[in-house]
């Protein structure tokens, strides 16, 4: 019995079908290019596992490649494009939940800013014995 198993780097036919028209068009001179799917998996890979991109496993290329491709995308604004159009879809189907929640009590200063003077406004207290 063969199952059909799908990895989880590897992006489905269906999304593929909405991202891949968005991708940059391919030049007629210069190197051959590196394939679209593979830079948005890689991409999709790296910024799920949060490795450098020279962590970028083989399978995908080489990673400085991937990486000036990610790059010359998001100055091009594909990966806005990318956004827009997957969040317009996910809208039209009902599958967006807009609420957003930041809880910053877990937001804590930096070592070095614990002892900086602080201008309240108010009277400055040193906790200095004169």
């Amino acid at each position: 019995m063969i199952l059909d198993v799908v990895s989880r780097d590897v992006i489905s036919d269906e999304a593929w079908a909405v991202i891949g028209p968005l991708s940059p068009t391919v030049k007629a001179t210069g190197r051959p290019p590196v394939d679209r799917r593979t830079v948005v998996e890689a991409t999709a890979w790296r910024f799920r596992i949060g490795a450098p991109w020279r962590d970028v496993p083989e399978r995908f290329g080489n990673g400085n490649t991937i990486y000036k491709n990610f790059n010359r995308w998001a100055e091009q604004g594909v990966w806005a494009q990318v956004l827009e159009k997957t969040q317009a879809l996910a809208q039209q189907f009902g599958n967006v939940d807009w609420v957003a929640s930041i809880d910053s009590t877990i937001v804590r200063v930096h070592q070095h800013g614990a002892t900086l003077p602080r201008t309240t406004g108010g009277t400055v207290e040193l906790q200095e014995v004169r």
